[in-house]
Parts: C-alpha cells; structure tokens; sequence
C-alpha cells in the first residue's frame, strides 16, 4: 500500500516552502475543474499539523527546454501513438483517425473504417495505441464512446475496438470491449489504453458522473480492466470476491492518463478529483482507491481551502492512498508517461503528465513510489494539454484540446 509521502512532504519542509499561484477557475472537459497548486497538506504522523501548509522541495531546472509547436490544424485531437516509420497516428475527438508525417506538419491521411462514435459532452473518438507486435501484424487498437442499441439507444458507454492498419484502411475490426453498463450522460469515459509486457491491454473506465458505482463490482464503472488482445480475460487478474472477472482495480473516478513504468509492469495514471483531489495512483492488483467514499478533494462549491475532504480524505487502511494530490484546486490532470529518452538525461524515470484546467506540463520525480519533487512547466501555453507522448526522437510531445501538436526539446 501506498503511504502519504511523510518523508518527501518533510524534505520540503526542510528545505523550502514552495507555494504555486493558483489558476484561475477554468472549465474542464464538462467537469467544473479550475486552476491549479502545489499546496499540500502534511499527513497525519509527520511534526507538521494536519493543516500545515507544505511542498516537495522544488526541481533545480538543469536545461531549458522550449516547446515548438508543429502542427496547429489539428480537430480536437485526443490520443496520439508514433508509427514505426516515425509518422504519427492521431485520434480526433469528433470521429476520424488521422496520420501526420514524420515532422507533425502535415496530415498525411484520414484512416478509412472507424466506427460511428458519439462525438458529445466528454465522448468521441478517444484514445489510440498500436499493438505490441504491430511491426509484423499492425493491429490498432482505441477507445471511444458508444452508444447503445434498440431501447438503449439514449445511453452510452466507453468500448474499445481494434482493426488493422492496411493501406490507410483499418480492416477486420471488432469491437474487443464494452464498458458495463451503458448509461445516461456523456461524462467521465476515462479511456486510455496500455500495454503491459505480455501483451494485455488495461482499460481505463471512468464511473460516468455516477459516483458510486465505482465501488460496485457487479459493474465496470469506474475501474482499471486488464484484458487479452482479443477482448478474451486473463486467468492471471486478481481474484476479488464478487467482482467480473476482467476488473483490474476499482475505486477510480475518472481516468486520463496511463503508462507502465519502465522496468517492469507497474501500471500508473492519474485520474480526476472532484473540487480538488487530482490523483497520481500506483494501480495494485485488486486494489480499492476509495471514490466517492474519501477524497482528498472537496464537494463542488465549497469554500476553497475549507476542510471539506470527502470522508476525511486519509484513504488509508482501507483505501489505496494516492502517490501524489493537488489540493486545493484540481488541475484536471491527463496524458502521462515515464521518461525514458536522451534529449533530457537528467530527466531519465521522471513523470510528466499534462494539465487541462491548470494549463500545463507537470514533471514528478519519484524515489521508488515515493514523490520527492514536482514542477509546474509551460503554464505560458495557456494551452489544455490532452496527451503527452515520447516520440523515438527523445523528444516529449504534446496535444492540445485548441488543435496543437507541441515537441518539447532544448
């Protein structure tokens, strides 16, 4: 189980007390998210008062990176995945599958043969990844909103299809995943996609605005899902009494970004709190991490800064405690990657993960599972940064919800 970071929260405070101004309130994704902070609280065991205000210590900046934007007539793009060639496959919100050429300049191609999506509220064409052996057998797999069917029509859900990529067609597609059940709304798909090291697939599912479901193991809302290639379950998933047997862990509100830390299978993300609570999670095998039952973010429209945490917000001995939060003000976090790339050496393992009400580029240094430091980066984009990539250059890549392709480089 994941602690509170006693030991990172003490280094800032020993160190220095870094405060982040605070956005301002911005929109994000339907979801009411505004600015963003660095403010924490200390856990419950450290010298500090449970209402001590305190930080990880700052990043000492080593190079001076400069974001060049590549492409600025992209169409609401969600989900990116780099082709083998170096071209770059790109998921646009509203229904079309698109491929830039190997600069990002140019659309190259719009791939023929996806499936209707609902392009509505948070819904549409989602995220984007290419199979693990997609050099030999070029699979592409991606989520997306799907409404139902007969008397279901007026309900929707998170599915992921596959097809592969022949010719600037996708042929054979099938739909491999159905998020259970469909409901009302068009909030809260989660959806990102991540291959572990034996080729299976998790499933980002966000609960849909419906709170509670998350903790209702008889459904896929809210919940990591842990699938074969052919939409078939591993007989490896955790065993959770009453559970379907794809859930991977549960107690997730609503997640936006997904990778697999190098040098191994640890699946991370990050996922949305209410007002407030913005989560980066180490995802456990049967894990519970605690939403709606405690957050470390406040109902809406409650005083900001008020001790408001859903049900206490210490999610632990029950509850997985988060790696990291944002209090008081959610940041509305997305895209994420571990940083494995030569361009910034002294950058090598960190996180970066992008921010759509903040406004921002975040980079979090780890110590095994242990934030220690964490720095805000590019909040003069002014752009809501929807997914970051590492491309096969080294360089860090990012897509903006105003229709930006963004390289990150020095």
């Amino acid at each position: 189980m994941i602690g509170l970071r006693g030991d990172a929260l003490a280094i800032g405070l020993r160190n220095s007390l870094l405060v982040v101004a605070l956005s301002t309130l911005i929109a994000c994704n339907g979801d009411g998210k505004s600015g963003d902070s660095s403010i924490r609280i200390s856990p419950p065991g450290s010298s500090a008062s449970p209402s001590s205000v305190s930080s990880a210590a700052e990043l000492p900046k080593i190079v001076e990176p400069k974001a060049v934007v590549l492409n600025s007539r992209l169409d609401a793009p969600w989900g990116m995945a780099f082709l083998p060639d170096g071209r770059l496959l790109v998921s646009q919100k509203g229904g079309t599958l698109i491929v830039l050429s190997s600069d990002g300049k140019n659309i190259e191609q719009t791939i023929s043969g996806v499936p209707d999506v609902v392009a509505a509220g948070q819904g549409g064409l989602l995220d984007v990844a290419l199979d693990p052996d997609f050099a030999t057998d070029p699979w592409v797999y991606w989520s997306y909103a799907e409404a139902g069917i007969g008397p279901e029509t007026n309900l929707f859900g998170t599915a992921v299809a596959r097809g592969r990529l022949v010719d600037g067609e996708l042929k054979d597609v099938t739909v491999i995943y159905r998020q259970v059940p469909k409901v009302l709304g068009t909030g809260h798909y989660g959806s990102r996609l991540a291959f572990r090291s034996d080729k299976t697939l998790f499933i980002m599912l966000g609960e849909r605005q419906l709170g509670s479901p998350a903790q209702d193991l008889s459904t896929t809302l809210g919940k990591v899902v842990r699938i074969n290639r052919d939409g078939s379950v591993p007989r490896d998933n955790p065993a959770i009494v009453g559970a379907r047997p794809e859930i991977w862990s549960y107690g997730h509100r609503n997640p936006q970004g997904a990778a697999i830390r190098p040098g191994g299978d640890a699946l991370w993300i990050n996922e949305h709190g209410p007002q407030g609570g913005d989560e980066l999670n180490l995802v456990q095998p049967g894990g519970n991490y605690g939403w709606p039952l405690v957050s470390y973010g406040c109902p809406y429209g409650s005083p900001v800064g008020g001790t408001c945490w859903i049900g206490g917000g210490i999610h632990a001995p029950a509850y997985i405690e988060p790696a990291s939060y944002w209090i008081p003000i959610s940041i509305a976090p997305s895209g994420l990657i571990f940083y494995t790339g030569n361009g910034f050496p002294q950058w090598q393992g960190h996180v970066f993960m992008g921010a759509l009400a903040g406004l921002a580029l975040w980079r979090i240094e780890l110590n095994g599972n242990t934030e220690v430091a964490r720095e805000r980066l590019f909040a003069d984009l002014a752009e809501r940064i929807r997914d970051v990539e590492q491309g096969p250059d080294g360089w860090i890549y990012l897509l903006t919800d105003s229709g930006k392709l963004i390289q990150i480089r020095n």
